[in-house]
Protein backbone atom coordinates (compact mmCIF):
# COMPACT_ATOMS: atom_id res chain seq x y z
CA UNK A 1 0.00 0.00 0.00
CA UNK A 2 1.20 3.35 -1.00
CA UNK A 3 1.69 6.05 1.45
CA UNK A 4 -1.29 8.15 2.00
CA UNK A 5 -0.40 11.84 3.33
CA UNK A 6 -2.27 13.21 5.38
CA UNK A 7 -4.77 16.07 4.98
CA UNK A 8 -6.06 18.66 7.49
CA UNK A 9 -8.70 17.18 9.07
CA UNK A 10 -6.59 14.24 10.37
CA UNK A 11 -3.95 16.77 11.49
CA UNK A 12 -6.44 18.45 13.34
CA UNK A 13 -7.37 15.81 15.31
CA UNK A 14 -4.02 14.41 15.74
CA UNK A 15 -2.74 18.42 16.74
CA UNK A 16 -5.69 18.17 19.14
CA UNK A 17 -5.00 15.38 20.70
CA UNK A 18 -1.16 16.79 21.34
CA UNK A 19 -2.42 20.21 23.06
CA UNK A 20 -4.34 18.17 25.00
CA UNK A 21 -1.69 16.08 25.78
CA UNK A 22 0.61 19.29 27.12
CA UNK A 23 2.33 19.32 23.63
CA UNK A 24 4.14 15.83 24.26
CA UNK A 25 3.92 12.67 21.88
CA UNK A 26 1.79 9.97 22.83
CA UNK A 27 2.80 6.36 22.58
CA UNK A 28 0.97 3.38 20.11
CA UNK A 29 -0.34 1.51 23.29
CA UNK A 30 -2.14 4.99 24.63
CA UNK A 31 -6.08 4.29 24.74
CA UNK A 32 -6.22 8.03 23.23
CA UNK A 33 -4.16 6.86 20.29
CA UNK A 34 -5.51 3.43 19.89
CA UNK A 35 -9.45 5.72 19.58
CA UNK A 36 -8.21 7.99 17.26
CA UNK A 37 -6.70 4.94 15.25
CA UNK A 38 -10.13 3.45 14.59
CA UNK A 39 -11.79 7.25 14.13
CA UNK A 40 -9.28 8.05 11.31
CA UNK A 41 -9.79 4.73 9.97
CA UNK A 42 -13.73 5.36 9.87
CA UNK A 43 -13.31 8.98 8.26
CA UNK A 44 -15.06 9.17 4.65
CA UNK A 45 -11.46 10.59 2.93
CA UNK A 46 -9.62 8.33 1.78
CA UNK A 47 -10.71 5.21 -0.86
CA UNK A 48 -9.89 1.91 -0.40
CA UNK A 49 -7.69 2.00 2.44
CA UNK A 50 -10.12 0.54 5.69
CA UNK A 51 -9.31 -3.26 4.26
CA UNK A 52 -5.31 -2.36 4.71
CA UNK A 53 -4.20 -2.64 8.97
CA UNK A 54 -1.25 -0.39 8.45
CA UNK A 55 -3.40 2.78 7.07
CA UNK A 56 -3.61 5.17 10.39
CA UNK A 57 -2.34 2.17 12.59
CA UNK A 58 -1.89 3.36 16.43
CA UNK A 59 1.86 3.25 15.14
CA UNK A 60 1.34 5.22 12.46
CA UNK A 61 -0.56 7.83 14.68
CA UNK A 62 2.17 7.90 17.28
CA UNK A 63 4.20 8.68 14.70
CA UNK A 64 2.60 11.92 13.99
CA UNK A 65 2.21 12.59 17.19
CA UNK A 66 5.84 12.78 17.78
CA UNK A 67 5.98 14.81 14.13
CA UNK A 68 4.02 17.45 15.57
CA UNK A 69 5.08 17.99 19.29
CA UNK A 70 9.06 17.87 17.72
CA UNK A 71 7.11 20.60 15.54
CA UNK A 72 6.70 22.88 18.79
CA UNK A 73 9.27 25.78 18.62
CA UNK A 74 10.01 25.28 22.49
CA UNK A 75 10.95 21.37 21.58
CA UNK A 76 14.51 21.05 22.45
CA UNK A 77 15.32 18.16 20.37
CA UNK A 78 15.59 17.14 17.19
CA UNK A 79 12.42 17.63 15.01
CA UNK A 80 10.88 14.52 12.88
CA UNK A 81 10.15 15.63 9.23
CA UNK A 82 6.86 15.55 9.39
CA UNK A 83 6.31 17.71 6.57
CA UNK A 84 4.67 21.31 5.48
CA UNK A 85 1.01 20.52 6.33
CA UNK A 86 1.89 19.27 9.77
CA UNK A 87 4.12 22.44 10.23
CA UNK A 88 1.18 24.43 9.20
CA UNK A 89 -1.48 22.84 11.31
CA UNK A 90 1.25 23.60 14.61
CA UNK A 91 1.49 27.30 13.45
CA UNK A 92 -2.21 27.35 13.20
CA UNK A 93 -2.65 25.67 16.88
CA UNK A 94 -0.18 28.06 18.21
CA UNK A 95 -1.76 31.04 16.67
CA UNK A 96 -5.54 30.44 17.38
CA UNK A 97 -5.27 27.71 20.39
CA UNK A 98 -9.56 28.12 21.44
CA UNK A 99 -10.29 28.13 17.52
CA UNK A 100 -8.57 25.12 16.36
CA UNK A 101 -9.65 23.26 19.30
CA UNK A 102 -13.21 24.06 19.22
CA UNK A 103 -12.75 22.91 15.42
CA UNK A 104 -11.40 19.50 16.39
CA UNK A 105 -14.27 18.73 18.44
CA UNK A 106 -16.81 20.25 16.32
CA UNK A 107 -15.06 17.95 13.90
CA UNK A 108 -15.44 14.68 16.40
CA UNK A 109 -19.52 15.62 16.85
CA UNK A 110 -20.21 15.47 13.50
CA UNK A 111 -18.65 12.25 13.74
CA UNK A 112 -20.51 11.09 16.40
CA UNK A 113 -23.23 12.33 15.18
CA UNK A 114 -23.27 10.06 12.11
CA UNK A 115 -24.81 12.75 10.11
CA UNK A 116 -21.39 13.86 8.49
CA UNK A 117 -21.21 9.77 6.69
CA UNK A 118 -24.33 11.14 5.06
CA UNK A 119 -23.26 14.61 3.51
CA UNK A 120 -22.07 13.38 0.07
CA UNK A 121 -18.09 15.03 -1.62
CA UNK A 122 -19.28 19.00 -2.67
CA UNK A 123 -16.95 20.22 -5.14
CA UNK A 124 -16.57 23.45 -2.74
CA UNK A 125 -15.18 21.99 0.00
CA UNK A 126 -11.27 21.79 -1.66
CA UNK A 127 -9.51 24.51 -3.28
CA UNK A 128 -8.68 24.46 -7.33
CA UNK A 129 -5.62 22.19 -6.31
CA UNK A 130 -8.03 19.87 -4.79
CA UNK A 131 -6.64 20.23 -1.37
CA UNK A 132 -7.74 22.23 1.69
CA UNK A 133 -6.07 24.58 3.68
CA UNK A 134 -9.19 25.71 5.65
CA UNK A 135 -8.68 25.91 9.59
CA UNK A 136 -12.04 23.83 9.64
CA UNK A 137 -10.90 21.37 7.47
CA UNK A 138 -12.65 19.46 4.77
CA UNK A 139 -15.35 17.52 6.54
CA UNK A 140 -16.86 20.60 8.93
CA UNK A 141 -17.34 22.28 4.82
CA UNK A 142 -18.73 19.23 3.57
CA UNK A 143 -21.23 18.78 6.45
CA UNK A 144 -22.39 22.64 6.07
CA UNK A 145 -22.81 22.96 2.78
CA UNK A 146 -24.80 19.49 2.94
CA UNK A 147 -27.36 21.07 5.24
CA UNK A 148 -27.73 24.09 3.12
CA UNK A 149 -29.15 22.36 0.63
CA UNK A 150 -31.66 21.05 3.16
CA UNK A 151 -34.61 22.49 0.95
CA UNK A 152 -37.13 22.11 3.98
CA UNK A 153 -34.78 24.33 6.29
CA UNK A 154 -34.49 27.22 3.42
CA UNK A 155 -38.46 27.28 2.85
CA UNK A 156 -38.48 27.29 6.87
CA UNK A 157 -35.86 30.62 6.41
CA UNK A 158 -37.89 31.84 3.75
CA UNK A 159 -40.92 31.98 5.42
CA UNK A 160 -39.55 33.31 8.75
CA UNK A 161 -38.36 36.27 6.42
CA UNK A 162 -41.78 37.10 4.86
CA UNK A 163 -43.02 37.24 8.25
CA UNK A 164 -40.48 39.77 9.43
CA UNK A 165 -41.73 41.82 5.91
CA UNK A 166 -38.47 41.85 4.68
CA UNK A 167 -37.59 41.28 0.85
CA UNK A 168 -36.24 37.71 -0.30
CA UNK A 169 -33.05 38.63 -1.42
CA UNK A 170 -29.34 38.50 -1.26
CA UNK A 171 -28.19 39.57 2.14
CA UNK A 172 -24.58 40.34 0.36
CA UNK A 173 -25.38 42.27 -2.80
CA UNK A 174 -29.36 42.34 -2.25
CA UNK A 175 -29.92 40.77 -5.53
CA UNK A 176 -33.77 39.99 -5.98
CA UNK A 177 -34.67 36.63 -7.90
CA UNK A 178 -38.10 37.72 -8.14
CA UNK A 179 -37.59 41.57 -8.95
CA UNK A 180 -35.20 40.44 -12.07
CA UNK A 181 -37.32 37.49 -13.42
CA UNK A 182 -40.76 37.56 -12.36
CA UNK A 183 -42.16 34.90 -11.07
CA UNK A 184 -39.67 32.51 -12.53
CA UNK A 185 -37.36 33.76 -9.81
CA UNK A 186 -39.95 34.09 -6.98
CA UNK A 187 -38.37 32.87 -3.91
CA UNK A 188 -35.00 31.57 -5.48
CA UNK A 189 -32.45 31.80 -3.29
CA UNK A 190 -29.79 30.01 -1.42
CA UNK A 191 -28.84 29.50 2.41
CA UNK A 192 -25.96 30.04 4.17
CA UNK A 193 -24.43 29.44 7.90
CA UNK A 194 -23.36 32.75 9.14
CA UNK A 195 -21.63 31.24 11.93
CA UNK A 196 -19.13 28.36 10.60
CA UNK A 197 -19.50 25.51 12.07
CA UNK A 198 -15.97 25.16 13.40
CA UNK A 199 -16.97 27.85 15.89
CA UNK A 200 -20.65 27.03 16.31
CA UNK A 201 -20.62 23.37 16.94
CA UNK A 202 -22.35 20.78 14.41
CA UNK A 203 -25.80 21.37 16.86
CA UNK A 204 -29.15 21.78 15.51
CA UNK A 205 -29.09 24.56 12.90
CA UNK A 206 -31.46 27.83 13.93
CA UNK A 207 -33.38 29.48 11.28
CA UNK A 208 -31.25 32.80 12.66
CA UNK A 209 -28.17 31.23 11.62
CA UNK A 210 -29.23 31.32 8.19
CA UNK A 211 -28.55 33.99 5.62
CA UNK A 212 -29.58 34.55 1.97
CA UNK A 213 -27.95 34.11 -0.51
CA UNK A 214 -27.84 34.42 -4.50
CA UNK A 215 -25.58 31.64 -5.71
CA UNK A 216 -22.73 33.78 -6.61
CA UNK A 217 -22.38 35.50 -3.55
CA UNK A 218 -23.08 31.71 -1.37
CA UNK A 219 -19.95 30.43 -3.78
CA UNK A 220 -17.97 33.49 -2.62
CA UNK A 221 -18.56 32.86 0.83
CA UNK A 222 -17.33 29.21 0.95
CA UNK A 223 -14.58 29.92 -2.05
CA UNK A 224 -11.25 27.79 -0.25
CA UNK A 225 -9.13 30.85 -0.39
CA UNK A 226 -5.94 32.14 1.48
CA UNK A 227 -6.62 29.68 4.26
CA UNK A 228 -10.86 30.24 5.00
CA UNK A 229 -13.68 28.82 3.63
CA UNK A 230 -16.10 30.51 5.36
CA UNK A 231 -17.25 34.08 5.39
CA UNK A 232 -20.40 35.96 6.01
CA UNK A 233 -22.55 38.51 3.78
CA UNK A 234 -20.97 41.26 6.02
CA UNK A 235 -17.58 39.97 5.16
CA UNK A 236 -18.44 39.32 1.29
CA UNK A 237 -20.15 42.78 1.33
CA UNK A 238 -16.58 45.25 2.79
CA UNK A 239 -15.44 42.68 0.16
CA UNK A 240 -17.08 44.15 -2.77
CA UNK A 241 -17.23 47.92 -1.18
CA UNK A 242 -13.35 47.47 -1.51
CA UNK A 243 -13.17 46.86 -4.86
CA UNK A 244 -15.53 49.49 -6.15
CA UNK A 245 -13.69 51.78 -3.68
CA UNK A 246 -10.51 50.96 -5.35
CA UNK A 247 -12.00 51.27 -9.49
CA UNK A 248 -13.48 54.72 -8.32
CA UNK A 249 -10.01 56.15 -6.70
CA UNK A 250 -7.89 57.75 -8.68
CA UNK A 251 -4.81 56.33 -10.96
CA UNK A 252 -1.84 56.61 -9.45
Amino acid sequence: MAQISWVRDELLLACALVVENGWRELRQNDMRVLGLSDLLRALPLHENTTADPRFRSPNSVSRKTTDIATAHPNHTGSATKGGRPTQKIVADFLANPQEMLAAAHALRAGIASGELYNAPVHPDEVDEDGQTSAREGRLLVRLALHRERDRGLRNRRIQQVRRLNKPIQCDACTFDFGATYGPLGADYIEVHHVTPLHVAGPSETRLEDLALLCANCHRMCHRNYAGEAWRTPDDLREKMRAVARHAASPAS
